[in-house]
């Protein structure tokens, strides 16, 4: 896990913050999920955290468009001891190859990538889920920022617009975790 982070930090794509870790990997084990999808792969510190909550048939699909990222999460899966068969690393962009998965079929789905892209890869996962599966959003407060009216930037407003819809869609049960900068979760209907 540490050489994760330190590979996350090198990078420029900052691990989850170990209370994030802890609550994916409580929901991975609460849903008993063995088929994940992770959007941003990163360098494998997150897709460290859901393997260690899923059961060990479980498998984690995780998708990054940067090769050095899944390059990173490779090693660090390998170096976890994680066999190659409970991972698939996948490159490409997260919409398209979310699109070309099955309906229904996965467990758990996390985003944490690219904010600006969030509410077409929240789309694609509400569609992945089945019913009881856990989406899971990371980066929902915006560096404290969603809360605070007087911020108007882009994405802040583009979280706070997506939050709002998540709370709103009567497909999911949501709710905002205040871990690490907010982890928005939500229950498949």
């Amino acid at each position: 896990m540490e050489q994760a982070r330190r590979r996350g930090e090198e990078l420029g794509v900052p691990p989850v913050s170990d209370a994030t870790g802890a609550a994916l990997r409580l929901l991975a084990a609460a849903v008993g999920a063995r088929h994940v999808v992770e959007v941003g792969t990163g360098a494998g510190s997150s897709g460290l955290w859901l393997l260690q909550g899923m059961p060990h048939d479980g498998i984690l699909t995780s998708i990054d468009v940067e090769p050095e990222h899944q390059r990173a999460a490779r090693a660090a899966f390998s170096e976890a001891g994680i066999p190659p068969q409970r991972t698939r690393v996948i490159g490409g962009d997260a919409v398209q190859v979310m699109g070309r998965l099955t309906d229904g079929a996965y467990d758990l789905v996390l985003v944490d990538a690219d904010e600006e892209s969030y509410p077409a890869y929240v789309d694609q996962a509400v569609r992945l889920l089945r019913v009881g599966g856990v989406l899971a959003v990371h980066g929902m407060l915006g560096h404290d920022k969603v809360a605070d009216p007087a911020s108007r930037d882009t994405v802040t407003t583009l979280l706070r617009d997506l939050g709002k819809a998540l709370r709103d869609d009567d497909r999911l049960l949501p709710a905002l975790l205040p871990v690490g900068d907010g982890l928005l979760v939500a229950v498949r209907r």
